[in-house]
């Protein structure tokens, strides 16, 4: 096939992929638009702080249910972590959060169909659930202990005395007053469509980019090779995948549209699975938000469980829906 004709097919596959699922995108970004704009980050942590109980259950719930980026993330983290949370909650959030969110739930469906979407949504709950409990095994048997980056200093006041301030010399009146937060802004129409705006010069860009590199790629590449390494069958292929989504996954945007070209050439959908598994959770915002607050035995257990995790998700997959 010459370049033009190339170039003319992954165009064409481009424009038929974005008229199977504009409906979708359009759900997506009006749902991902009003989650910005109505949900409240510290509103998040205020929630996850005060039910410790059932405290993994709580985090997952909302790390499934928010639209936070890595970022965000890291916010609603270092927000628990000032309360002392323990290490299963914070572990359980640090998991699923970077998997998924509503509309990415709707995204997925346009490009997988329901049942990969919903697959992949209670993935990311059974994966945050299982490392919250690895989390609260570990942090138990005193694994964890000092592995916060943001262990906050205690300050020590001599006030003039030698050696330190005497008992009960700091026994002084606090007055306290009441914190005012200050009142969120309404949400106006022009704001709302401002933020779906802001979000379409994001999201489609890179849809429509990714998507033709995928058609691209699955042009040049023999689609033997694919079905080779990554077909149903292939015992290797699901793990193989889940590997290489650690260092190759890019975002939610532009990973979405190149896996669904490359399912389009042979791979299984377990291996898609797998791939976006690992590599939602082990994106280089994730990771580097994780290091922000946590030492390396943590960040272990975030990326055990994802590829482990997603392993036998992509094999469960697979069998459930061959």
């Amino acid at each position: 096939m010459d370049i033009p004709s190339l170039l003319s097919y992954a165009f064409s596959k481009v424009i038929e992929t974005f008229s199977h699922n504009w409906l979708l995108l359009l759900i997506s970004i009006l749902i991902s638009a009003a989650l910005k704009l109505y949900v409240d980050q510290d509103a998040m942590s205020r929630v996850l702080r005060k039910n410790s109980r059932n405290s993994v259950i709580m985090s997952t719930g909302v790390a499934v249910t928010t639209p936070f980026c890595s970022c965000g993330t890291t916010a609603v983290v270092l927000g628990m972590m000032t309360s002392t949370v323990p290490w299963a909650p914070i572990v359980a959030f640090m998991v699923s959060s970077p998997l998924t969110s509503p509309q990415e739930l709707f995204y997925s469906a346009g490009l997988f169909g329901w049942n990969f979407a919903i697959a992949f949504f209670v993935a990311s709950i059974l994966l945050g659930l299982m490392g919250g409990t690895v989390a609260g095994f570990a942090e138990s048997r005193g694994w964890l202990q000092g592995q916060s980056r943001s262990a906050p200093a205690t300050p020590s006041l001599s006030l003039g005395f030698p050696g330190g301030a005497p008992a009960g010399a700091l026994d002084l009146p606090v007055f306290s007053q009441p914190v005012i937060e200050p009142a969120k802004p309404a949400v106006t129409l022009q704001m709302f469509l401002q933020e779906m705006w802001d979000i379409s010069k994001r999201l489609l860009p890179l849809f429509f980019g990714f998507t033709f590199i995928g058609y691209l790629l699955n042009s040049l590449i023999p689609v033997e090779w694919i079905t080779s390494l990554f077909g149903t069958g292939r015992s290797y292929g699901i793990p193989l995948a889940a590997t290489l989504g650690l260092p190759f996954y890019l975002n939610t945007e532009a990973s979405l549209p190149l896996v669904r070209a490359m399912l389009d050439s042979g791979m299984s959908e377990g291996a898609a699975l797998a791939f976006l598994i690992t590599g939602a959770g082990t994106s280089i915002g994730a990771i580097s938000g994780a290091l922000t607050i946590a030492r390396w035995r943590v960040i272990t257990i975030v990326l055990g469980t994802l590829w482990v995790g997603s392993i036998l998700i992509g094999f469960g997959y697979n069998v459930f829906f061959p």
